[in-house]
């Protein structure tokens, strides 16, 4: 599927969240004693994928935050805090 790329940057409050967001889910896998190949692979993802939202290189789909929710065994709203 062809998406047209984005014409203006993101503001930086959104930039900010998904830092944030990048962090919550580092925090939560560290917690959980879980590596990102060991969270990817219960998430049903690329390792990659998870270095990625944790260094706030690309944003999550929905999907895959209740992948990562559920791997993590929380709910996808204390991804989101």
């Amino acid at each position: 599927m062809w998406v047209a790329a984005r014409r203006t940057p993101r503001p930086d409050w959104v930039i900010a969240r998904r830092v944030t967001l990048g962090h919550r889910i580092a925090d939560l896998r560290r917690g959980a004693g879980l590596s990102q190949e060991q969270l990817g692979n219960l998430a049903g993802m690329d390792r990659r994928s998870i270095q990625r939202y944790e260094n706030a290189r690309r944003d999550p789909a929905y999907s895959d935050l209740l992948l990562i929710a559920q791997a993590l065994r929380v709910h996808v709203t204390d991804l989101l805090v």
